[in-house]
């Protein structure tokens, strides 16, 4: 039997992983989500922020990152939505303004903002794409409107009435980036928060954060979602469950079946091993 075991075709393993990660998203059961200390930050900060104020989201990923950190994005602009907190988009990567534009259109066909879904120029704007990495933050910790002259629609960003007395980081409230790797958190806290004194938390993928969890304890970050954990923390904190907490729940199920399988073929490992001997 245990010689079976160890001949396990890998492909039956590949199909147990599938199931394990497909199933738990047509079940009603939920996850018990331990809130860090990091995330929680992010949480304090958003709260503490007073209606009507401009809050900058920075879209720095694609779409291969977005299962990680688009749960994030939809969780922290209901948040801003629903408390009347202005909301500035931009992005130092070319498809990140695409990501903002998909998440604003989950929310609007969200039930809590289908009576009262969020208005171009009244609750946020989209600046769009500008190239140029860390030179465009620190452009933008001179002057926003002429770092970005135009919003992602053409229109003149001295036009927009949610861009109105915004000159640069000393006018943005909070920043909160969304990030999976070069240009991203690094780059803001080296520019925006070590030059400008920006107050900046993030939003990273599981394989970044260990790279930026320094900053965190050296106070430049304030606050800190790692991952698909990360993001379920977020919404459980934020109160707007989603594809974070699904993700999370089908994640743990593929871990066990993992660990499943590898305690299988090391106890069938160390049961044959006295009879290959022999």
């Amino acid at each position: 039997m245990f010689e079976k075991l160890l001949r396990i075709d890998r492909r039956i393993i590949f199909l147990f992983v599938l199931i394990a990660l497909i199933v738990p998203l047509f079940l009603n059961i939920s996850q018990h989500i331990a809130i860090s200390p990091e995330v929680r930050d992010i949480y304090d900060s958003l709260r503490k922020l007073q209606p009507g104020s401009r809050v900058l989201l920075a879209f720095d990923y694609d779409p291969p990152s977005a299962p990680e950190l688009q749960p994030m994005a939809v969780a922290v602009m209901k948040y801003c939505f629903k408390h009347n907190l202005k909301v500035i988009i931009m992005g130092l990567w070319p498809q990140g303004p695409l990501q903002a534009n998909l998440a604003i259109e989950s929310i609007k066909r969200d039930k809590e903002f289908k009576d009262n879904p969020p208005i171009y120029d009244k609750d946020y704007v989209n600046l769009g794409y500008m190239t140029g990495n860390e030179l465009v933050i620190q452009g933008m910790g001179t002057d926003i409107q002429r770092t970005f002259p135009r919003d992602y629609l053409g229109n003149p960003t001295s036009s927009l009435s949610v861009m109105k007395g915004i000159t640069n980081f000393s006018n943005i409230d909070f920043i909160f980036n969304l990030s999976a790797g070069y240009p991203g958190t690094v780059e803001w806290v080296l520019f925006a928060v070590d030059r400008f004194h920006a107050k900046l938390s993030a939003g990273n993928t599981a394989v970044q954060a260990p790279q930026v969890y320094p900053y965190v304890h050296s106070g430049q970050l304030s606050g800190l979602a790692g991952g698909l954990k990360g993001a379920a923390e977020l919404e459980k904190l934020l109160g707007f469950y989603g594809k974070g907490t699904k993700f999370m729940l089908s994640q743990s199920f593929a871990h066990i079946v993992v660990i499943f399988f590898i305690i299988v073929g090391n106890v069938a490992y160390f049961a044959t091993r006295g009879k290959k001997k022999k």
